[in-house]
């Protein structure tokens, strides 16, 4: 293919902002050293990402996913150790501390005792 055109590319992406996010999120795996699909053809990174997209060779549901967990800022694992915090708060509001509990945590808390508070 002598030149890629938006239009060459469009009917394999959903919309043009989708494309532009996968064929920049291509060329810069290119860059990093991401082996190349297509023949280079003395073309730029980001005209390569785009004849990969037009020529079919790259998965875009992988390349979704790939540009999905590369945004993400949460991992997986800390959304886990937030869902168990919150678990942990929604219980401590359910059982409700008795005032007489709560000024023996307090006045354990001021004296710097080291006793049980509950």
């Amino acid at each position: 293919m002598a030149r890629v055109t938006v239009e060459d590319c469009i009917d394999k992406v959903d919309t043009r902002f989708d494309l532009v996010l996968l064929s920049a999120h291509r060329a810069r795996t290119i860059l990093s050293g991401a082996p190349l699909l297509v023949e280079r053809d003395n073309d730029k990174n980001t005209v390569v990402a785009l004849r990969e997209i037009a020529d079919e060779v790259v998965s875009i549901p992988e390349l979704q996913e790939s540009l999905i967990s590369g945004l993400q800022r949460v991992l997986p694992e800390e959304e886990a150790e937030a869902e168990e915090l919150l678990a942990i708060e929604q219980k401590a509001e359910e059982e409700p501390v008795s005032e007489l509990d709560m000024m023996r945590a307090l006045t354990a808390d001021r004296d710097g005792s080291s006793d049980s508070r509950f």
